[in-house]
């Protein structure tokens, strides 16, 4: 180990590699020769023997190692100056001269190296400075492994602790305290010491823990509780105790399909409900990792049900076209918009047509009843399709969708009248009073959005390979991975479609089929009527499938295919509804003194709930009139023993006179002319009813 002041590798050294001690041998060019001790020889690359963790020159001192700046950058400046002059006495005792010293100049006496040798330079060193040989032989020796830093006072370096001098005991106290306070309302920090203090004083007892004065409590509860929100706002002190504690890994995918993410959220926008008052709308969408494509997206009033989840399956295997009715559902659906839409009915009919149709490999879902629900799993399963969860609270498993639900709030819903804004502290006065859309109006125009908008858009996170600058569209991205990837996904029929919407099992009387007060018959069930299905597990009774968004049709599975079969007081209504729209018509009809097993007065009222959502319903009137009926029930005095009970009252009648659009309504002209319809036939497999009894039948 020898050289002009920097240490070599020669043939014949000893050094330590792989376990064992070995001589070099020879040298050619990178490679060494080396010979254990047992005789064994071996040629190594000097990359890979200087790179092992054991290698080691036998007899030499370690390799010096670079100085950290960085570290040095933070010490104090008078620890920098007291390092850096006794690095001039180093370079003195080493050289016999200090650094910066003009050419020519003689050393000073006793540091000469050519007289006086490296111990006696020493100890000329530990005369001048007033100090012992050994400490001026220690400081050499860090010099040599470590530079300035190893002439460094190493009590300047050590880390500061945050707590001080505080005891462990109570520093574990006010750590498990401020823990408890993740879930709990925000307080105050003396509500935060006097529960560390009872704590302290239940584990180790009363007078045991030195306790610091109100002054040092608040900064030790300042210094622990840095980052965690404890006394700001509860949601982000929750959302920040919910983070994974590993590093957050983003979600790739090279092919459409590999992963589609599922999720259910609020929407910040007040709709307009079927009572004519305001709340918001629960959004369920599917989006694909790979092109960011909203594979479906469902709208729905109150909490989803199990049947939801895989009537978006099913949105998002069969193409929109292929549905079975689809154009005439559409058509129906445009016929009652009462605003300018974002497309014409053929427009959208072109787009939906080419939008992409995604065949998913694996669907990521939360822990949510509807998603784990038994219709939902066996459905993914006979599909082939994986079914992930994510990890509880871990909303980063499936961050894509939590994403776009925040782009859609920024993109589409903050435009629309009765925006709330993400919190209360944003929302407006009196947002509700702006609401005029209905949820087949909103569905409706999300969807259209989702075909010119949210498809055709650029999306940042998806980009070109070759041209990594240019943002590229869910669209554009769908025919790039697929031209990749070399193949195209076949998609489901519509028939397939129809095997994912719930089903019921019902018989086939003369009158038609009977499902919750509702008739549907058609010519196509003349040789079903009064026959038995041949299914003896379901007494003979015939299957039938719904769309729970759109009661308007059923469809009944024959040996032959389906039989699509229309609402027979469809033309009385002539828009598509869904379940709970008809449940609240019930509801209505019920309160109006109706018979609301009566099909024919339950339509006339579910009409006049469309009309009233079409023309845009007073829901200011209709929240007074709610109001001051519950304060008149609260606040009534007692009626006297003997009084006369008090007159029905109508309340049927509207909180107020909805003035409709100077237009002729063919519908509302006729429904002046008609009768009440006679009473629906009991079915041909039960018992006549009370009326009691049928009010409680489904």
């Amino acid at each position: 180990m020898a050289g002009p002041g920097r240490p070599v590798l020669r043939p014949g050294d000893w050094v330590t590699f792989d376990g064992g001690d070995h001589q070099v041998v020879a040298i050619a060019g990178t490679s060494l020769r080396l010979r254990s001790a047992t005789g064994a020889e071996s040629v190594v690359l000097a990359s890979h023997l200087m790179a092992a963790p054991d290698f080691a020159v036998t007899g030499t001192e370690p390799l010096p190692a670079v100085e950290p700046t960085g570290l040095l950058a933070t010490l104090p400046e008078a620890v920098r100056e007291a390092a850096r002059e006794w690095e001039r006495h180093m370079v003195e005792i080493e050289t016999g001269l200090p650094p910066g010293t003009a050419p020519g100049t003689p050393p000073r006496p006793g540091y000469d190296p050519a007289v006086f040798s490296l111990m006696e330079r020493m100890a000329a060193k530990a005369s001048e400075l007033g100090v012992t040989v050994r400490t001026v032989q220690s400081r050499r020796s860090r010099y040599v492994r470590q530079g300035v830093w190893g002439l460094v006072d190493q009590r300047a370096t050590q880390t500061w602790e945050a707590t001080g001098r505080a005891d462990a005991r109570l520093v574990a106290a006010v750590q498990e305290a401020l823990e408890a306070e993740t879930h709990a309302s925000t307080g105050t920090r003396s509500r935060l010491i006097r529960r560390v203090v009872k704590l302290v004083e239940a584990t180790h007892g009363e007078g045991v823990v030195p306790l610091p004065s109100q002054r040092t409590f608040y900064k030790l509860i300042d210094a622990l509780s840095t980052g965690k929100h404890t006394f700001g706002s509860a949601v982000t002190r929750r959302q920040t105790a919910n983070r994974p504690k590993g590093p957050f890994i983003p979600t790739f995918a090279d092919r459409p399909g590999e992963q589609v993410q599922i999720d259910s959220t609020p929407l910040d926008v007040m709709v307009v409900l079927d009572s004519g008052l305001t709340a918001r709308a629960d959004l369920t969408i599917a989006v694909d990792v790979a092109t960011r494509t909203i594979c479906a997206a469902v709208l729905r009033p109150v909490g989803t049900k199990a049947v939801d989840a895989p009537l978006l399956l099913a949105r998002m295997l069969v193409p929109e076209p292929m549905r079975p009715d689809w154009h005439a559902s559409l058509r129906m659906a445009a016929s009652r918009m009462p605003h300018l839409r974002l497309l014409d009915v053929d427009a959208r009919m072109e787009q939906a047509a080419a939008k992409p149709v995604i065949v998913p490999d694996t669907v990521v879902i939360d822990g949510g009843k509807v998603f784990i629900s038994e219709t939902f799993v066996r459905a993914c399963d006979r599909l082939g399709i994986s079914v992930q969860r994510a990890r509880p609270r871990t909303p980063t498993d499936k961050a894509i969708v939590e994403a776009t639900f925040s782009a859609i709030n920024t993109l589409f819903v903050q435009h629309l009248p009765a925006y709330t804004g993400r919190e209360v502290s944003r929302r407006g006065d009196q947002v509700e009073d702006h609401a005029v859309w209905t949820i087949p109006e909103l569905q409706d125009l999300l969807d259209e959005w989702l075909l010119a908008g949210w498809q055709a858009r650029a999306h940042d996170a998806l980009r070109d390979p070759f041209r990594p600058k240019k943002a590229m569209s869910p669209n554009d991205k769908y025919a790039s991975l697929v031209a990749a990837c070399g193949y195209l996904p076949l998609v489901l029929r519509g028939e397939d479609y129809l095997e994912l919407l719930p089903v019921t099992w019902r018989a086939v009387n003369d009158y038609g089929i009977r499902i919750n007060y509702r008739t549907y018959d058609s010519a196509e069930l003349g040789p079903l009527r009064r026959q038995n299905s041949g299914h003896a597990a379901k007494r003979g009774l015939w299957e039938v499938h719904y769309d729970p968004y759109d009661l308007s049709q059923v469809f009944v599975r024959t040996q032959q295919g389906w039989i699509t079969v229309p609402w027979v007081h469809l033309p009385l209504v002539n828009a598509p509804f869904a379940d709970f729209t008809w449940q609240h018509a019930r509801r209505l009809a019920a309160e109006a003194g109706l018979d609301d097993t009566n099909e024919a007065a339950v339509a006339r009222v579910l009409d006049a709930l469309l009309a009233r959502a079409e023309h845009g319903p007073n829901t200011r009137t209709a929240k007074v009139a709610a109001r001051t009926r519950t304060a008149a029930a609260s606040h009534r005095p007692p009626a006297p023993r003997n009084a006369p009970e008090p007159a029905p009252s109508d309340t049927s009648a509207e909180p107020a006179e909805v003035i409709p659009f100077g237009v002729f309504d063919a519908h509302a002209e006729a429904k002046r002319w008609l009768w009440p319809g006679p009473p629906a036939p009991p079915s041909s497999h039960s018992r006549p009813q009370s009326r009691s009894r049928r009010r409680t039948a489904r």
